[in-house]
């Protein structure tokens, strides 16, 4: 088994993934605490594997002293950086109604100019900034009389909630500090985010202060929601991640026909015309029917007769639809 390549492969699609969803809905997340994160959940997870930190320091190609050095160093840093210039720049200008380039330079003198820059045509590109002028006497402000760095905080806050939500629902029970740990969200934050949870009666909250511990019975992000597909893509790779993982670890990876774990990927090629043209395109939209039929018959049944924890059995199925037209490959 070339395990080496497997990975390379995985990392190489993962990070398609994290490109795609860094620039969903013209929004600019974040990007600088990836490379540490990555190393810090990696390294935490093989050695929850068991394996010991001199190994892992190997496989990571370091001196155990400079593993643990760095372990140290992401461990403090990971959390702080959530803010890119993109934001700074936009809220800038939304605070200061419009702006010459030459004062956003300015304003932004730690920051390269080129970037800045960059920024700026970037904001203009996606509508989000006018700029009127040209040179350093160009002038830059916000398109639409709306809080637009105010509508930026608001999607992420209404992200966080949905992706809490999902965690607090797939764990059973959580404590905030569980929470903060995976999320790396400032505390206040996440406080209230939690809040709004329980608010809306999403979530419960059982015991006080650092003691209390949150369930949540249900997750659902309802067709056509406008809020709460990040939540809904974590939960489906989320799902895919445990299914292999669960396999790997029981040590069989290879499909048999009797397996309640594991999954499967078929690709039809069709064309307009072909005999099973819209059976082929309907599959989503039947497989789904079904088993939100079945899911609301199971949650009917669970309502009327509670499932104690130490009964409970998750059963997790994911399923999923890619229709690429011949000019989009």
């Amino acid at each position: 088994m070339n395990t080496k390549f497997l990975i390379d492969a995985i990392v190489h699609q993962t990070t398609v993934l994290i490109a795609q969803l860094s620039t969903a809905s013209g929004i600019r997340a974040p990007l600088s605490h990836v490379a540490d994160q990555v190393f810090l959940e990696l390294s935490r997870e093989i050695e929850a594997q068991g394996v010991s930190r001199k190994v892992v320091a190997d496989m990571f190609g370091l001196a155990i002293r400079t593993y643990q050095k760095k372990v140290q160093r992401v461990t403090e840093s990971v959390t702080s950086r959530d803010r890119t210039l993109w934001e700074a720049v936009l809220e800038y200008l939304q605070k200061q109604g419009s702006s010459s380039r030459r004062e956003l330079l300015a304003r932004f003198d730690r920051d390269d100019p080129l970037i800045v820059g960059s920024v700026l045509n970037d904001l203009v590109g996606n509508g989000l900034v006018y700029k009127t002028g040209s040179g350093e006497s160009a002038v830059f402000g916000i398109t639409q009389a709306s809080d637009l760095a105010r509508a930026v905080r608001e999607h992420r806050r209404e992200s966080l909630v949905s992706v809490v939500w999902v965690m607090v629902y797939r764990a059973g029970t959580a404590t905030r500090a569980q929470l903060q740990e995976q999320l790396g969200v400032d505390d206040t934050v996440l406080g209230e985010a939690l809040e709004t949870l329980i608010a809306s009666g999403q979530i419960e909250r059982t015991g006080e202060d650092a003691a209390a511990t949150y369930r949540a019975h249900s997750f659902v992000v309802p067709l056509d929601s406008e809020h709460g597909w990040e939540a809904a893509v974590f939960d489906h790779f989320q799902a895919v991640v445990r299914a292999i993982g669960t396999k790997l670890r029981r040590g069989a990876p290879r499909a048999q026909q009797q397996d309640m774990v594991g999954g499967a990927t078929l690709g039809f090629d069709i064309r307009p015309g072909h005999p099973h043209h819209d059976e082929v395109l309907g599959l989503l939209r039947r497989v789904r029917a079904d088993v939100n039929e079945l899911w609301e018959r199971v949650q009917a049944y669970n309502a009327e007769h509670p499932l104690a924890d130490e009964e409970r059995t998750e059963v997790l199925f994911y399923f999923g639809q890619c229709v690429t037209p011949p000019d989009e490959e």
